[in-house]
């Protein structure tokens, strides 16, 4: 009966396994994701990643081999996963908009890296944003580092660009907002179909951007 159970779970597995569902806005997280401490995680990672190395029959007492565990797990921990903690959200200074400059500010292809949460292959692409001031503007650098905060993690993209336009509508406390990302998925490229040349684009927006002649203008100027 065990045997069948596991069985009908990764039939499950498989048959859900090509349909990217996306539950929630928030990147799903359990309660206790952030009880360890970070070297806690990365011996843990360490430990289990040399485990899927062992049962793919690599030699890990090879010199070529035997730092990959740590290696990976450093870079899902302090890098390439690092936006999944709260800690490393960058801080979002807004300041008055004192020279009342009232129309469209765009800052384009901001390029992010990212990883797809379905097969853990990269995403990498680029990522638009425009908005009109309210009486609030941000600091340009904070556009790239909000994006880059919310690549860091396992991801959808359609996730990520509405994390990052609710981001930036509390910080700058406006509607008036359009973010477009433009980006290649591994595992689409790489296993799959292996198709290298499609790309995927997701936007998201609101406010006087809901204006077709004000949208217009921003994609003619990205």
């Amino acid at each position: 009966m065990e045997i069948d159970k596991e069985l009908m779970e990764r039939n499950h597995h498989e048959h859900n396994g090509d349909h990217h569902v996306m539950t929630s806005v928030d990147t799903p997280l359990r309660k206790d994701a952030f009880v360890k401490t970070d070297e806690e995680k990365m011996a843990n990672i360490e430990k289990l990643f040399g485990g899927i190395m062992e049962e793919l029959g690599l030699d890990l007492s090879d010199d070529s081999l035997k730092g990959t565990p740590y290696r990976v797990a450093k870079m899902y921990v302090k890098e390439l996963f690092q936006g999944l903690d709260p800690k490393n959200k960058p801080s979002l200074s807004v300041f008055d908009n004192k020279y009342q400059y009232n129309k469209m500010l765009i800052e384009k292809d901001i390029t992010f890296s990212s990883a797809c949460e379905h097969h853990f292959l990269p995403i990498v692409g680029k990522a638009h944003i425009g908005y009109i001031s309210s009486g609030k503007v941000i600091g340009l650098s904070k556009l790239n580092r909000i994006v880059a905060y919310y690549g860091r993690r396992p991801q959808v993209q359609e996730r990520m660009t509405l994390q990052i336009l609710n981001e930036l509508e509390n910080a700058l406390q406006t509607k008036d907002i359009i973010v477009v990302i433009e980006a290649e998925h591994l595992c689409v490229s790489t296993r799959g179909v292996n198709d290298k040349t499609s790309r995927t684009t997701t936007l998201e927006y609101g406010g006087k951007f809901t204006e077709t002649q004000l949208r217009n203008e921003f994609y003619q100027l990205i």
